[in-house]
């Protein structure tokens, strides 16, 4: 027999209150039947039933489980690939900490809410990198996403076509060749501010996939400046450059594909709305196994103490009324 609790100072506390006050409800019939000239000995029966309710009561608390039983688990779940821009853009600091900063913070929320599923991380600026293929180790990404900074591609300004490429290939290259399109997804963070050519055909290509990709937009309309390690990026005339959120171009992306645009802005964080949608999609089914279980037996416990505890209020002790 396998216990859900094992027995605890809480339980040890009930027996000894169950007992000490028991101890002074007997001395009192005692003391009540001395008086009454009459026979003590079968209030034992009541003490007796009544521990046993007792002691029913104790044992389901501590969730007994016995037996075995086959159970069918099913595997289902979604592949997510999720391209990041890092282009120096994304330094900017109109959001707190950083554009970039914030994304990172973000991203480990949406990898810890599928954590069923596998998730790859794609980097990118004008061209695109595998940063992690597709894998439900949630350590592996965390360590890829904390280590992102936009040192890690070329710079050279940013370009869509080239991760949405990629992530297509990526996801048409997994183990499950017929896995269903709609259990893939791609979610695409920028600030919108696309200068490749690409773009067009790469989206082609996810639309006749009928892949759905989500975008989230980073940044404000104001814009702000690029940090540097000497203050703030400028321009050939000297001036500091400002990048804005291009929101457009990245609402155009989703609506394209069927997916949604979310954004993140000082007043603004659709995070939670993002891992929301993303829920909604229905997973792929992966396998099935048959796992031997124990079940929690607590209840068998449960209703003979409560049938024995109805029997105790009907019956009552004729020589001492209790």
């Amino acid at each position: 027999m396998i216990w859900y609790r094992n027995l605890s100072w809480i339980e040890l506390l009930f027996v000894g209150l169950f007992l000490t006050f028991y101890f002074i409800y007997l001395l009192k019939l005692y003391r009540v039947a001395k008086q009454l000239h009459t026979s003590f000995g079968s209030a034992f029966w009541k003490f007796t039933l009544r521990s046993i309710v007792f002691a029913l009561l104790i044992i389901a608390l501590l969730g007994p489980s016995f037996g075995s039983a086959k159970k069918e688990v099913k595997s289902v779940g979604k592949d997510i690939m999720i391209c990041v821009d890092l282009s120096k853009s994304m330094d900017a600091f109109d959001i707190q900490p950083s554009r970039l900063e914030k994304i990172k913070f973000e991203m480990k929320r949406i990898i810890d809410a599928f954590n069923s599923d596998r998730v790859g991380v794609i980097i990118f600026s004008s061209e695109a990198f595998m940063q992690c293929p597709l894998t439900f180790d949630q350590n592996a990404l965390s360590l890829f996403i904390e280590t992102m900074n936009t040192n890690l591609v070329p710079g050279g300004g940013t370009d869509f076509g080239p991760p949405l490429k990629m992530a297509l290939k990526k996801l048409e290259d997994t183990e499950n060749t017929v896995a269903q399109p709609k259990s893939k997804v791609i979610i695409l963070i920028s600030d919108g501010e696309d200068f490749g050519e690409e773009t067009e055909s790469a989206l082609s290509d996810v639309e006749s996939e009928n892949i759905k990709l989500f975008t989230l937009g980073i940044g404000t309309e104001r814009g702000g400046n690029i940090a540097t390690n000497n203050g703030v990026k400028l321009d050939k005339s000297g001036q500091p450059i400002v990048t804005k959120l291009n929101s457009s171009s990245l609402q155009e992306l989703a609506r394209k594909t069927g997916g949604e645009y979310f954004e993140i802005n000082e007043n603004r964080n659709d995070v939670a709305k993002l891992i929301s949608s993303i829920s909604k999609i229905e997973g792929q089914f992966r396998d099935a196994r048959t796992i031997d279980v124990s079940a929690n037996k607590y209840f068998y416990f449960l209703l003979v103490a409560i049938g024995l505890l109805l029997l105790d209020v009907l019956v009552n002790i004729k020589t001492v009324r209790i």
